[in-house]
Parts: C-alpha cells; structure tokens; sequence
C-alpha cells in the first residue's frame, strides 16, 4: 500500500512540471479565413471546391498539404458559381459539400453573400443565400444550420450581423448585388462591382463607434478601394492592343459600373461612393480588420503595386480568396489564410495555405506569410 502511494506520488511530482508548462502556454484562437467556392463553376469540372477544402484541413490533402486546426471560419461568399442568378441545385451541392466536414460542425463557419450568390431582377432579395447559406439559421430545413449550435451567437439578419469571439467582434456585410443593373445583375453575368446598402453602412458605423474596446473586424465580399492587390479603379480587367477592355480578374460588363468591378463601388445607389474609406481615413484605427475576397489571384500576384496584405487607415486588409480553380480560371489559385490569435499578444500570425500545387507544393506557402499589428492583445474574455 504504502509502495503504491509513493508511486502515486513520484508519478505526480514528475507530472507537475509538465502541466503548469502546459498552463503557462498562453492560449490561442486559430480562424481559416476563406472565400469564393464557386461549387457550381468547379463541380462541373469534377472537383468539389469546398468540400476538398474541408477535407484538407480537417485531414490533409492527396497531393501532401498537411492538416491544419482551426476554431472557427469566416467564408466571404461566392458560394455559387452561376453567371445567372443561383438555383436550388447549386444550393443543395453546396449542403452536400458541407457535409464533407467530420471534426467541426457547419455552425462553425460564418458566412456572407457575395457577387454570385445574388438574386437577378424581379426575383426575390438573395432568396438563394437566404434559403442555402442562411448565417442566422431561418431556413434550417434547407440549409441544415441550427442557430442553437453556433459556438459564437449571431446578432442581426442575414444582410448584415455581428458576433463576438473574447473581445474580437466580427462585424458581416453582405454583398448587395441585386435588383437589376447598373448597381444589380442582369439576367447573366456576375456584376462584380460591389453593393452595400446606406443601412448597412450606418449599421457599421454604430458598431464601431459604440464598442471603442473591442478589436473589430470587418468583412464583405469586396475588398476597399485601393487597399489590396488589384481592388483599383479599372484594375479588374486588362486593355486589348485597341485599348478596349477585355475581361481579366473580372467579368467587364459595360452596364454594371466597370470602373468599380475589383472593390466595394456602390452605397444604394452611389456609384464610387467610398463611404468605408472615408470614414477610415478620419478615423485611422477605428477598425483592425478587413476581410474579402473577390478577386482570384496568385500569393504573389502585386497589381496596382499592392499584395493580399496590407495596412492603410490604421487597419490591416486581408483578401482570403478563392477556394475555386476553375472559375475566373486565367488567374485562379485555390488558397486561403489562417489566422493565430494569442491571448494577450497584439500580434497576428497570418499563413497561406495553397490547395493545389499549381503555384508551389500543396500546403503553406512560407513566402506569403506575414505577421500583422491589432490595436490592442487579444483576449479570450473580453
């Protein structure tokens, strides 16, 4: 008895060391950011843009990429690949593919509407992301997201809503990219330059004026105006020998607001409006992040002499696109960015992960990672 004791104990003492190693660790948030699956595009070539995504990080890819832990996602739309407006075909693919998760839940991935996953003229406001992406859970039936499973609560509606993780308070925009040309689509052709209504904007704008502690985050589908690769005036596309515009990173549709096609162009109907920026230039850190997507590139890629990540206002813009390889295929990439929190540290570890190995080998791309600054540590209890 008394041998057993000791044993007990000296197994004890030897484990002590290690634990109050493992308690001293500070702990840290890992976010996938992520964006522009296009399923409809990629799937009618064979390939399962977002489910294999889901797969690699959950158990690492066929062609090496390792596996990677993350908490929670932020997806920053484009789920639907259509030059029409989406159909519940598309919707239901993108269930399935959801599916392809076994280590989280659907719940753990935050979404937002982009370009493509708008409703065309005379159909009902983004019915399809409303009935098969649905970040508040209203249509559970359809889009199999229970609002209850959320790790992170959802407060708002589907066009814009927030949620908090610690004090990091994540701030959602949809794209508003509906209702007919020149701010909505047409019956065919994604309309790319980016839409947010004036409420949502003001929705914003309270927000970051009535949360002064909070490290805030902001996303939309669109990238501002000149803050990363490729989001400048006319910057979508590239010039024929007679200097018309021919498609590149984008679509050119002469009625849909060309100028704006790479970057956020409308408030309502204001075309070039630049509300957000304005706003951040006399205000410098009044938000810390900016998510997007949008434009289709490689990590290297430097239009307009900007890269993925940069910082301007006091803010730090990331574009986490695309998921897809075949839409926009000229310059499409699949990759995204992970994103490592660590309690009570203002720096950000941010790492490229490339889910092919069309631009290097399959998995991190160390010359694409970067280290950003937030305006305060991060802390797991606000």
């Amino acid at each position: 008895m008394k041998r057993r004791t000791f044993l007990k104990t000296t197994a004890a003492a030897a484990l002590a060391p290690r634990l109050a190693e493992a308690q001293a660790q500070p702990r840290e948030l890992k976010l996938w950011a992520c964006g522009d699956s296009h399923v409809g595009t990629d799937i009618k070539k064979g390939r399962e843009s977002l489910a294999d995504a889901l797969r690699q990080s959950e158990h690492g890819g066929e062609e090496g990429g390792p596996p990677f832990d993350w908490d929670l996602a932020i997806h920053v739309g484009d789920y639907a690949g259509a030059q029409g407006s989406p159909d519940d075909a598309e919707g239901r693919e993108v269930v399935k593919q959801f599916g392809a998760l076994t280590k989280h839940r659907r719940e753990d991935i935050y979404d937002l509407a982009g370009n493509h996953d708008a409703s065309g003229p005379g159909e009902p406001t983004q019915w399809w992301f409303q009935k098969w992406i649905d970040p508040t859970g209203e249509n559970t039936a359809d889009s199999g997201v229970d609002p209850a499973r959320r790790p992170h609560p959802v407060h708002g509606t589907w066009e814009r809503y927030s949620f908090r993780v610690g004090n990091l308070l994540f701030l959602m925009m949809s794209d508003r990219n509906d209702g007919g040309p020149p701010r909505g689509r047409a019956e065919r052709g994604g309309y790319p330059a980016g839409a947010v209504t004036r409420d949502t904007f003001d929705w914003w704008k309270l927000q970051v004026e009535s949360n002064p502690d909070a490290v805030v985050i902001s996303a939309h589908h669109h990238m501002l105006k000149e803050t990363t690769v490729a989001s400048g005036p006319w910057e979508g596309f590239r010039k024929k020998a007679n200097g018309d515009w021919l498609s590149h990173y984008h679509g050119y549709f002469p009625a849909g607001g060309p100028k704006g096609a790479s970057y956020l162009y409308w408030l309502d109907d204001t075309p070039d409006a630049q509300s957000f920026e304005k706003y951040l230039a006399a205000n410098p850190g009044a938000i810390d992040l900016w998510f997007g997507g949008h434009t289709h590139t490689n990590p290297d890629d430097d239009k307009g002499g900007r890269t993925h990540i940069e910082a301007k206002w006091g803010a730090n813009f990331v574009n986490c696109a695309a998921l897809s390889r075949y839409h926009a295929g000229k310059t499409t990439l699949p990759m995204s960015r992970l994103l490592t929190f660590t309690e009570g540290s203002d720096e950000v570890r941010v790492q490229c992960y490339l889910h092919t190995s069309q631009h290097a080998p399959q998995g991190w791309y160390p010359k694409a990672e970067r280290t950003i600054k937030l305006s305060k540590p991060f802390q797991i209890t606000p």
